[in-house]
């Protein structure tokens, strides 16, 4: 479990929409759920620091992951974030093994340090993406590079892990098979997971904390199973 938490202090507005909402999330694993237009993808941009805010105050058990101008920390010692975004953009000049190798030591990966090349390894065995070590992005299906998004997310052992519709590619089996095997890894490695969906059924199967976001604003914060209760029995009367 995280020490302290993600805490979010967050105020923006991106034209007409506002997005708003201060709160800590405690839970191992938190699902973001809402409809399109949320502010889901928005949300996670701005707890990894990729986009400005005007007000974005993030903290990670405690130590601040955004500066004054509310972009996220340079500084290697402060980050320990990975994402996965809903495109994988990937390196299109490198292949498979040196695209998850990158984050480790950058373009020093090209020497190929044993230690490295065993995190990939194991990284690409863990996403089912092994056999596609040698391959470059472009033989990929999106299911496959999404693997290897995942995978190069993970080579750096991050200890606060944002996901944005991460499977969207997978089909049902596969999404399920890959989520628990990824929800057994994060635990054994104590790495908080944030992952935005709009598939009710992700936040159900795994008991995660769900964030329900509405129009930018927060509207519930808990059990998966009390707040999505009524996504549940719609997802009942379809079956």
């Amino acid at each position: 479990m995280p020490d302290s938490g993600l805490e979010l202090r967050i105020d923006t507005r991106r034209g007409s929409f506002h997005l708003q909402l201060d709160c800590t999330l405690r839970a191992e694993w938190t699902v973001i759920f809402g409809p399109s237009g949320a502010g889901k993808s928005t949300l996670l941009r701005l707890i990894a620091g990729l986009d400005p805010a005007d007000v974005a105050i993030v903290a990670h058990n405690s130590k601040a992951l955004t500066d004054t101008t509310n972009r996220l920390y340079l500084d290697p010692g402060r980050r320990h974030i990975g994402m996965v975004a809903q495109h994988p953009a990937l390196f299109p000049h490198l292949n498979v093994q040196h695209n998850v190798g990158y984050g480790l030591t950058g373009s020093a990966f090209q020497r190929h340090p044993m230690a490295s090349i065993e995190r990939v390894q194991d990284m690409l065995a863990l996403v089912g993406a092994e056999h596609l070590a040698a391959r470059m992005p472009r033989d990929l299906s999106g299911g496959e590079a999404q693997r290897v998004a995942l995978a190069r997310a993970l080579a750096p052992m991050p200890r606060l892990l944002l996901l944005d519709e991460p499977f969207s590619a997978l089909d049902g089996a596969a999404s399920d098979a890959l989520l628990d095997r990824l929800r057994t890894w994060t635990r054994a490695n104590r790495v908080q997971t944030i992952m935005a969906t709009h598939d009710a059924a992700d936040a159900l199967a795994i008991g995660a904390e769900v964030l329900l976001l509405r129009e930018g604003r927060l509207v519930a914060l808990g059990p998966a199973a009390q707040v999505l209760a009524a996504e549940r029995e719609r997802l009942r009367a379809r079956l």
